[in-house]
């Protein structure tokens, strides 16, 4: 029975010019997701990873880890799958803040004493409005058309065999719970936001079609790893 092993990347770079990159802190997230694969004996067969750079460096910190990268990458035994992309949270953000004082008010938040708490709240709300489908003319990707995109990946994914170690982010794995659980729009959207850099879910896949076996696994960070974990 295949099993993917949808893995979530390592922090990125939250308020740097460029976001899609792994913070020093994400880097260890992913070296260690990988030796704790390694020590469960978790071994992958395929590599699918998607079209990011903070795909791509998660990916290459977790088989390093493991003493695979040369068995893996940029070998016949890896493929780049950009189904497996995040949603364009900058062009999500460019049209909620267009609305009349909005973008203001972020402003002002974000210069408060917890930037990251105010950055959250207005994203949210963002989240919110792309989800809802009133103004899927404004976004050049909408939540329907993200979530049909990221079906189409799990239903390659699935056709592989033996452990299937997918890298991907949040809001995808998200669009897989939403699928499998039959969960509406907005639980999945919040499930999101529970997601740990370098934790990973299990999908099962079997004659009945695909099943969620376990999500946002990050036991791997308990203890004295506590402080590899980060959310964001």
């Amino acid at each position: 029975m295949p099993a993917l092993y949808l893995i979530r990347h390592g922090q990125a770079s939250f308020g740097a010019e460029d976001y899609d990159q792994l913070s020093d802190l994400g880097m260890r997230q992913s070296q260690h997701v990988g030796e704790y694969f390694s020590a469960q004996g978790i071994q992958p067969d395929t590599i699918i990873c998607g079209g990011m750079k903070r795909h791509r460096q998660t990916a290459e910190q977790c088989l390093n880890a493991m003493g695979l990268g040369a068995k893996f990458v940029d070998t016949s035994l890896w493929s780049t799958n950009t189904d497996w992309n995040e949603y364009d949270h900058l062009q999500i953000l460019e049209a909620y803040t267009a609305l009349p004082g909005v973008g203001e008010m972020m402003v002002q938040d974000m210069a408060g004493e917890n930037p990251k708490a105010g950055f959250q709240k207005h994203f949210s709300h963002a989240m919110q409005r792309w989800c809802g489908g009133e103004y899927d003319h404004e976004y050049r990707e909408t939540w329907s058309a993200f979530c049909s995109r990221i079906e189409r990946g799990l239903a390659a994914a699935g056709g592989a065999s033996g452990n299937i170690f997918v890298f991907t982010s949040g809001g995808a794995i998200s669009a897989v719970s939403r699928q499998l659980l039959q969960l509406n729009d907005m639980k999945a959207l919040s499930l999101s936001w529970m997601l740990a850099n370098a934790a990973y879910s299990k999908v099962l896949v079997g004659k009945s079609g695909a099943v969620l076996a376990s999500m946002n696994e990050h036991g791997h960070f308990d203890g004295k790893y506590r402080d590899l974990l980060s959310y964001r």
